[in-house]
């Protein structure tokens, strides 16, 4: 689920100010949160073969429909393959240093989230409302006219995008604001490209800004993503902020496990299949030969291509033909030194040169000194693809080199490399036609949800997860009337 995510925008010629010394202190250091920190159980054994409700998969839509279990009183056994909970969204600690698995931001404004988190306890931390966009070897300021007026108002001299498109910006906005979620995500639908030049906007603003901004939230540069999802996220980015949790984006499904049943969660529990149905509800086999029974049903939770699996027996290396290709990137980690940064702000930085293998960087330290140990920078970089025929090495050396163009070669060669994740399945592929409502029912007891069931946001895993306790809830009203 990784994600660029910002607000919408106006711009201004403002310079980036180099700092060549820092003074800057770190806030007191956190440790990531482990498995082994949650709520946990043990594998079962065969006197414990049934249950409530099976949940396959720790990620959101996996957790927020384990919330909703518990909050029903339902009893449920959550199964994640993996050792810790959050699928797509982890963060692993690495020499002090908290990675993200692939860059994500969270918005405040989502709507389930809001129903769902403690944000209070998340510790937010804001990024600035906007971005510096490098064109023409220098870079630009973006910034959303609403929460930063003055920067917005030396916009209308600078080169992305003409005075008539900034105007578009801030009309497009109120008219996002002014529907609901539903309107949007079932709307008649184009690809956003056609929706960006329908509704008047000149090439230069397209390709200079929303290429690299919008086409790295869908990791699609071609801006083929429908236009639901893209009123939706520039509805979204309108009313919140851009945040970061200060322990890492893993916080935020570390904080839906902790509040589950004690035992609720089992880890390295890799499902193979599911089981036909025994009384009305079926049940799945574990990768050990285990088969456990539900009692009222089991809820498919893990990415798209594992649910195929699953659900429609294609096994892990046979293709789809019906099936869009994924959204996937590359996420580059590089620390330096507090001094080795050329600036202090919490900002995003978009490739709008139309040239080079970077989409996207930013300071993470910039944005919450949690994520570096006291002293030292993090510098995180993203591409869109896998890049697969270049070595991790060879790809940090050639974004080292891009980034010596935007920031100086002393600055970015001072930089070393930490860690590159190479994420296959970053986002379902949302390219028209789409159906962000999908029904979550797949057969009789089998209930299906994630983010390729609604919007391809943290905010529809959650929807999705709630949506297949619904189904779950009144197909279970109906057996017992």
């Amino acid at each position: 689920m990784a994600a660029i995510i910002l607000s919408p925008l106006f711009t201004s010629p403002r310079r980036l100010s180099i700092h060549r010394s820092s003074n800057c202190h770190f806030a007191l250091r956190v440790r990531a949160q482990t498995s082994s920190q949650l709520t946990v159980g043990s594998p079962p054994s065969a006197s414990d073969r049934n249950t409530g409700v099976i949940v396959i998969g720790a990620g959101l839509a996996g957790l927020a429909a384990a919330t909703h279990l518990a909050s029903e009183r339902i009893p449920f056994l959550l199964l994640e393959a993996s050792d810790s909970v959050g699928g797509r969204v982890r963060t692993d600690l690495v020499d002090g240093f908290l990675l993200d698995r692939g860059f994500q931001i969270f918005i405040t404004a989502y709507p389930e989230a809001r129903k769902l988190l403690d944000y209070n306890s998340l510790d937010l931390q804001k990024f600035y409302s906007g971005a510096q966009v490098f064109y023409d070897g220098r870079f630009h300021t973006v910034a959303d006219p609403v929460r930063h007026f003055l920067d917005s108002l030396g916009s209308l001299a600078n080169p992305i995008g003409s005075v008539v498109d900034k105007l578009r910006i801030g009309l497009a906005r109120l008219q996002v604001i002014g529907k609901s979620d539903e309107e949007i995500l079932s709307a008649a639908e184009e690809p956003t490209i056609d929706l960006l030049m329908k509704l008047g906007f000149s090439d230069s603003v397209v390709d200079r800004f929303f290429r690299p901004f919008f086409g790295g939230i869908f990791f699609d540069p071609e801006l083929g993503t429908t236009s639901r999802l893209f009123n939706f996220i520039f509805k979204c980015l309108a009313l919140g902020d851009n945040t970061l949790p200060a322990r890492g984006i893993s916080a935020i499904p570390d904080q839906l496990a902790r509040k589950l049943p004690p035992n609720s969660i089992l880890f390295n529990t890799r499902v193979t299949s599911i089981q036909p149905e025994e009384s009305g509800f079926p049940g799945v086999k574990l990768e050990n030969g285990q088969v456990l029974r539900s009692q009222s049903g089991v809820i498919v939770a893990v990415d798209e291509p594992e649910a195929i699996r699953l659900l429609g027996g294609e096994d892990d290396k046979t293709g789809h033909p019906g099936r869009k290709p994924a959204r996937s990137t590359v996420c580059l980690y590089f620390t330096a030194d507090q001094g080795q940064i050329p600036v202090r702000d919490p900002v995003l930085f978009l490739n709008g040169s139309g040239k080079g293998i970077v989409n996207n960087m930013f300071f993470a330290t910039n944005v919450t000194r949690s994520y570096g140990p006291p002293g030292k920078a993090l510098v995180s970089v993203s591409l869109i693809g896998l890049f697969e025929d270049i070595p991790d090495d060879d790809l940090a050396d050639e974004v080292v080199k891009e980034l010596s163009g935007w920031f100086g070669e002393k600055v970015a060669r001072s930089w070393k490399h930490l860690r590159t994740y190479r994420i296959r399945f970053a986002q379902p592929n949302q390219c028209p036609p789409t159906d962000l409502m999908k029904n979550p029912r797949h057969g009789l007891g089998v209930y299906v949800c994630g983010d390729y069931m609604t919007s391809a946001t943290f905010d529809g895993a959650l929807v999705s997860g709630r949506k297949a306790v619904e189904a779950l809830l009144k197909d279970r009203a109906k057996s017992l009337a």
